[in-house]
């Protein structure tokens, strides 16, 4: 008497189905519990001048809150330092 010890090829369907139909649930169930993105009171409101200042911890020595001309000179002391060409020697 012969014995055949090979599987039923159709015996793994049903296994790769339930694991392809496992994978979809989770990934829609995680959409559903992602929570809002959205601004809280820690920002500061639109319509205020960015002179005006923010929050004394972000305050930048050498600028006074409320002076146009000295935010003016931190932004652009600011941008020197990030600009590769002037911070790099030749």
């Amino acid at each position: 008497m012969k014995h055949h010890n090979h599987q039923n090829p159709n015996s793994q369907q049903p296994k790769a189905r339930l694991v392809l139909i496992a994978a979809a649930m989770t990934v829609l169930l995680a959409a559903c519990s992602e929570k809002p993105q959205t601004a809280g009171t820690t920002h500061s409101a639109a319509d205020q001048k960015p002179w005006n200042g923010g929050q004394k911890a972000f305050d930048a020595p050498g600028w006074t809150p409320g002076d146009k001309a000295s935010w003016d000179a931190q932004i652009k002391q600011r941008n020197r330092g990030q600009n590769e060409y002037v911070r790099m020697a030749p």
